[in-house]
């Protein structure tokens, strides 16, 4: 059996006993908050429970090291609809110590992407088209500073509301230990 129809199978009986309902709520997040951070494994249910989260109180955002690199881009987009459309008032970005990003290298993807198939000739179109495929796959020296990275593209934004408070944490991936790096609150209020 496929990975697809083990979940289908599941899928079936989690509707069919109504264990959904456990998990009923509104699209508008409770706590009125939007977390940005890592698609790390480690974090899917640790993250959650070690900010006191559960379904419905907030928007979570999860990509590659919590980094959001094009202020236009489709993260970006996604915190303005957070903060415009949905009733978010807050943002916190959370990296993680032993995050992937911290030792991306860029040359070895790029091995790696030739390996698994892609062709030179796609690779080199890329390269002819503009796209620095180094500098699109690089990753950050250390969390701290690519979550103040984020937290300052976020507080800079020109579609930033005003006084939105913008925090920066950093979570340990075994404990759940959450070290405060970037404090909103204090900020808004020198910028007062």
């Amino acid at each position: 059996m496929s990975q697809i129809t083990d979940i289908m199978e599941f899928n079936k009986k989690f509707v069919e006993q109504k264990e959904y309902e456990a998990y009923l709520t509104s699209r508008f997040p409770d706590k009125k908050m939007l977390i940005i951070t890592c698609m790390d494994t480690r974090l899917v249910e640790l993250l959650p429970k070690a900010m006191n989260f559960k379904n419905g109180d907030v928007k979570i955002i999860k990509n590659a090291g919590a980094v959001i690199s094009q202020p236009f881009g489709s993260v970006m987009r996604s915190v303005m609809v957070a903060l415009y459309e949905l009733d978010a008032d807050e943002v916190i970005v959370v990296g993680h110590y032993e995050c992937g990003m911290a030792s991306l290298n860029a040359d070895r993807m790029i091995n790696s992407i030739k390996e698994r198939g892609v062709s030179e000739e796609v690779l080199s179109t890329l390269e002819n088209s503009g796209i620095k495929l180094t500098k699109w796959l690089r990753g950050f020296d250390n969390v701290e500073e690519g979550v103040i990275q984020t937290v300052e593209l976020i507080k800079r934004h020109p579609l930033l509301p005003p006084n939105v408070p913008v925090h920066g944490m950093i979570i340990d991936p075994a404990t759940g230990a959450l070290e405060l790096v970037s404090d909103g609150y204090v900020e808004n209020k020198a910028t007062l």
